[in-house]
């Protein structure tokens, strides 16, 4: 099966956010806004995101994470075709985040998640298209107070919502290499951080962002079939600034530029078969935080 670096970018994107995201810090509150003007393309990609997660302590050292992250897109198309474009104008997903951590000695942690998820358009009443499940096992390996501090993620995960449905492993790495600087690598978000002190980090980052979600008003194209859903991908280079209020709440932006950018519409095979948008364009992120 041919799978081009694009595809696999988008699949790494899906499949490694689960395990990374515990892996980091995980928000207690997030409120994020990000923006994508119209570009060459004549289109124009906006989102708001909202988290919330609950970690309970059990047993002495492990913890259950129960929390919740609702993104609302809108996909302004603002050149004619032969469709009506608001019928994937506004999309939805929501996932329900349960995550167990077991602390299995001072240094490793094994984790597994279970992520049910809601993406549609919600134009109708909700149907089995509009839910899938993902699942991550993983080791995390976290040295928070030596010389220079690190944290490893090894994990396997699956994705039921993307074209190609096998598990692919998961690898992320951060480490403070001198007192102001840090690096992370791994997917979906590779790094360089520099922080002046404890209040101000300035961060550059290659980041891979994208949705997969269901049309529940299908779209007839003439000359190429139905749609049945929408995939967005891209791959973006951007730099911000992070301002910590104390020490657990945070403001930050970012601004950058995409390098590749896919908007396209699936048939139900999850074939492409109408590309919305594949041009480059500016990026905006901004949000505040508040972590655990």
């Amino acid at each position: 099966m041919k799978i081009n670096l694009k595809g696999l970018g988008l699949l790494l994107l899906f499949l490694g956010a689960s395990v990374t995201g515990v892996a980091q810090t995980p928000d207690v509150f997030r409120l994020e806004y990000m923006l994508m003007p119209k570009n060459d393309a004549e289109a124009k990609l906006s989102r708001l995101k909202l988290v919330f997660n609950m970690p309970v302590k059990v047993r002495e050292s492990d913890l259950v994470i129960l929390g919740s992250e609702y993104n609302m897109m809108n996909y302004d198309l603002l050149r004619e075709t032969s469709f009506d474009n608001e019928k994937f104008e506004t999309f939805h997903v929501l996932d329900f985040n349960m995550a167990y951590v077991l602390q299995h000695n001072t240094d490793w942690r094994f984790v597994g998640v279970i992520t049910p998820r809601l993406s549609s358009t919600l134009n109708n009443r909700l149907g089995q298209g509009d839910f899938s499940v993902n699942a991550t096992i993983g080791a995390i390996m976290d040295r928070p107070n030596i010389e220079k501090p690190s944290r490893l993620v090894l994990g396997v995960a699956y994705n039921s919502s993307v074209a190609i449905r096998v598990p692919l492993p998961v690898v992320y790495y951060e480490k403070r290499f001198h007192p102001n600087w840090a690096y992370v690598i791994g997917a979906p978000k590779t790094g360089l951080k520099y922080y002046f002190n404890q209040k101000h980090m300035l961060q550059t980052e290659f980041v891979l962002d994208g949705y997969y979600v269901n049309l529940q008003n299908t779209i007839i194209l003439p000359e190429s079939g139905v749609a049945s859903s929408i995939s967005t991908s891209a791959a973006l280079a951007a730099i911000g600034y992070q301002y910590s209020i104390s020490k657990n709440m945070f403001v930050y932006g970012y601004v950058g530029h995409t390098m590749f950018q896919d908007g396209v519409l699936r048939d139900e095979n999850r074939n492409e078969i109408f590309t919305l948008n594949d041009s480059p364009s500016l990026y905006f992120r901004s949000g505040f935080r508040i972590g655990i």
